[in-house]
């Protein structure tokens, strides 16, 4: 009831129109709509509130969590689709399950709040340095299953996101903020006369201030702009040593059946769709590599080994029509799989089920059809790919099981095959049924071709993209980044777009194209300047195939690469030394 009374007072209905402001102006901003104009005023929302509330600790923490609910209804709306279609829940579990994902993660908004309210009430004053660290510290501090900044949505002006070779969404976060709460305080004509007046008067002191006050923003906004047309200018200037011509498949796979679909009748009908539509796009026209996405075949391996016999998710048809479309076409095929192995404390001798590790892993095959390298998803998506609590596995019977994997090696890619084949009738999968993965390989071994390695890949599966200071980890000085990842549970919504968003950053701190291969939509390709090529995405929820000459730029350990958030930090440190310097003076 306190609630309901606190909606309908005017109080309430202040606060919902600012939780609304930051929801709407943010959404409006990002992608897919990506109107960058609005992001300067996005904050407003949150600086009223803070204002009209400041040192009441209490109701800055229930407004917190009111613009995490808003936000979540605007923005990610998706996660409501997502519980009901991918967790199987019913709408009276889905909805307290989507306001209490809202409320824990989001919880920057709450402790944005407090910590602004803390730092401004000390400080007594216009500080808008306490604007920009505050979210620094909360965007740092807060924990997120999909992970998402204000500096994200910064960068959808091209000029300014050059800025995240050194600062990364960080560094663009405490810059919006900053700039902001000037704009916030402008906000009404009587703060331009004041400041008019201001600047005329006689008192030395005040027009000190006056000016410190107007270099500090002209400063700002000089290195922002300034340091990102240089770094654009630089980036477009610098050739690429080399072009690789890559195709990526689009199979809109089904990955559940619960609607009555024969699952059998689906894989076949998939594995067709696959076949027809790489041998269309390579027949006259070969790539160097191939890549088919997250879940692009779902449930299964090529791995053959004692384990994944043991628990049951070895084909040998997928095997088989991997080795034909890399033998067919002569090129690589990078595509995603089920894996698995043994605890170390499994005994020798003997498979339980309880010691079987499954991994979400990609693996590539090279122009040969022979198996080579793979990758196992280190980070794992909370809910999605494991439970932090066994008990919790019982709530959802779509929760994968998975382990995490621990190598964090680039994928090494080789020469693609420069002849077609000499064969007169090429395989398809139908030949699977009669012809395993060693009869592939020695029908085609006449067009057997020596392996040179060409070069390698940064690989990523799903939302690891999205994380900077895990894909950070990766040693070595890769051609490009792939990515590879399973949309579908989103349905047509703008998941894919602000997930595709969130990951383009990755490009401009590595300064390296990102390849985004997706099951259902959308996928695009990213250059080094964070620039999607030819604005191309593939359409949700369908077929589709998208193909590129990926340009491989010059090897260099960019700031971010070398120093990760270091300039962050150093600037949260500076600051607050700044801060605790001038509270000791004035008390």
């Amino acid at each position: 009831m306190k609630l309901v009374r606190f909606l309908i007072s005017r109080e309430g209905f202040i606060s919902v129109f600012c939780y609304t402001i930051t929801a709407v102006f943010s959404f409006l901003s990002f992608a897919p709509l990506s109107f960058p104009f609005f992001v300067w005023v996005a904050p407003f929302g949150l600086f009223i509130i803070e204002k009209r509330n400041r040192g009441e600790w209490k109701k800055l923490i229930y407004h917190g969590f009111g613009f995490s609910i808003l936000f979540y209804l605007v923005s990610f709306h998706w996660v409501y689709h997502m519980t009901t279609v991918f967790g199987g829940f019913d709408w009276y579990l889905a909805v307290p399950i989507f306001i209490g994902s809202a409320i824990l993660l989001n919880f920057k908004f709450p402790v944005y709040l407090l910590v602004f309210s803390f730092l401004a009430k000390r400080a007594g004053r216009f500080f808008p340095l306490i604007a920009s660290v505050s979210i620094l510290f909360s965007e740092f501090l807060t924990p997120q299953v999909f992970p998402w900044y204000f500096g994200n949505v910064v960068a959808e002006n091209q000029i300014l996101a050059q800025n995240a070779e050194y600062a990364s969404a960080y560094g663009l976060s405490a810059f919006l903020f900053f700039v902001s709460y000037y704009l916030f305080y402008l906000r009404k004509p009587k703060y331009f006369l004041r400041l008019f007046l201001t600047f005329l008067s006689k008192h030395k002191n005040i027009q000190k201030k006056f000016v410190f006050a107007g270099l500090g923003i002209v400063l700002v906004l000089v290195l922002f702009f300034g340091n990102g047309y240089y770094l654009f200018q630089k980036w477009s200037a610098i050739k690429p040593i080399a072009e690789r011509d890559v195709l990526v498949i689009q199979p809109n796979a089904p990955l559940e059946f619960r609607d009555g679909r024969n699952p059998a009748e689906e894989i076949r009908n998939l594995m067709t769709r696959i076949d027809t539509m790489t041998e269309m796009e390579l027949k006259k026209s070969p790539v160097d590599l191939l890549v088919l996405p997250e879940s692009g075949i779902p449930f299964f391996t090529t791995h053959d080994t004692e384990v994944t016999r043991y628990s049951r998710i070895y084909w040998h048809q997928f095997e088989s029509l991997m080795a034909i479309l890399s033998l067919r076409h002569g090129t690589n095929v990078f595509y995603n799989e089920l894996d698995a192995d043994l605890v170390p404390t499994a005994l020798p001798g003997r498979i339980s089920r309880r010691d079987v590790r499954m991994y979400n892993s990609s693996v590539l095959m090279n122009p040969n059809g022979e198996r080579r390298n793979s990758y196992q998803k280190v980070f794992l998506l909370i809910f999605g790919e494991y439970m932090p609590f066994e008990w919790m596995y019982a709530l959802s019977g779509q929760t994968g099981q998975f382990a995490p994997g621990t190598n964090l090696d680039l994928i090494p890619y080789y020469e693609s095959r420069k002849n077609p084949s000499s064969r007169t009738k090429d395989l398809h999968w139908e030949d699977t049924m009669t012809m395993g993965p060693a009869g592939v390989r020695e029908y085609y071994s006449k067009d057997k071709v020596e392996e040179k390695q060409l070069g390698s890949f940064l690989p990523l599966i799903c939302y690891e993209v999205i994380i900077s200071e895990f894909v950070r980890k990766f040693q070595g000085d890769p051609d490009f980044i792939v990515n590879v990842t399973n949309d579908k549970w989103y349905g047509n919504s703008v998941e894919s777009y602000q997930h595709h968003t969130l990951g383009r950053l990755r490009a401009i701190e590595f300064r390296k194209w990102i390849v985004r291969s997706t099951n259902s939509g959308t996928s695009v390709f990213t250059d080094h300047l964070g620039r999607n090529i030819d604005n191309d995405f593939t359409p949700i929820e369908t077929t589709a195939v998208i193909r590129k000459k990926v340009q491989v730029i010059p090897g260099e350990m960019t700031f971010y690469r070398l120093y990760g958030n270091l300039l962050s930090y150093l600037y949260m440190g500076i600051v607050g030394l700044v801060l605790l310097f001038y509270a000791k003076r004035n008390s």
